[in-house]
Formats: structure tokens, sequence, C-alpha cells
């Protein structure tokens, strides 16, 4: 498995290069990633446990590592991290589910279309 304390912190190190050279940038990320603790209707806890699990469906390692961190700071439990995965992993076979059902429409719509061109062509 990954050394995710080392990770997190050359990640840092990289961002903090991207900063130097782009502060606009970053700074947007800064202001729209702390939007939610202004109007503070979750609290921070929360917010962690749904950025991990958003990290896991976008397979984002930085934002597992960065957010892991944090929600154990924020007093998560490993059983309310499984619980959020948990969702995170409904969500994404959800997902495989709904665009299964669209994979089939449109392989549906080319028969169709496929069998008229060959009975117009007859």
């Amino acid at each position: 498995m990954m050394d995710w304390n080392a990770y997190r912190e050359k990640l840092m190190a990289g961002i903090g290069d991207l900063q130097a050279l782009s502060p606009d940038t970053v700074g947007g990320y800064v202001q729209a990633s702390g939007a939610g603790a202004k109007t503070n209707y979750l609290d921070g806890k929360t917010r962690e446990l749904i950025a991990i699990a958003v990290a896991v469906t976008t397979r984002c390692d930085g934002c597992i590592s960065v957010h892991a961190e944090r929600a154990v700071k924020q007093g998560a439990s490993e059983q309310e991290v499984a619980e959020a995965l948990g969702v995170a992993v409904a969500l994404n076979a959800g997902a495989a589910l709904v665009y299964s059902a669209r994979a089939l429409d449109a392989v549906k719509k080319t028969t169709e279309r496929s069998d008229l061109m060959t009975a117009t062509s007859s």
C-alpha cells in the first residue's frame, strides 16, 4: 500500500510549486473548497466524509490523502469513513447501472437503424 503521509507531503510541495507559478489558480481552488465552511450548514466532519466519498468516485489519490487526514482531525471514526465509502461504492454501481441502460439503448437504436437500412435497400 501507499505511504499516504509521504505522498501527501510531496503533493503539497508540488501544489506549492504550482501556487508560485499561478497563484490565482490555487487561490481559486482554496476559495471554492472553503465555501462550505463559511455557510456551515454541515459540520466539518460531515464535509470531510463527503469529500472522501467523492474522492473515491473521482479516483483522486491526492484528495483521498488530504481528506482522510482532515476527517481524522475532525473526529471521524473508521466506521463513519467506511459508511461514507459504502455510499461511494453504491453510487459508482448506480452510475454503472444507469450507463448500462444507456448503452443498451444505444445498441437498440443502432440495431433498429441497421434493420431499417437493410429493409429499405432490399
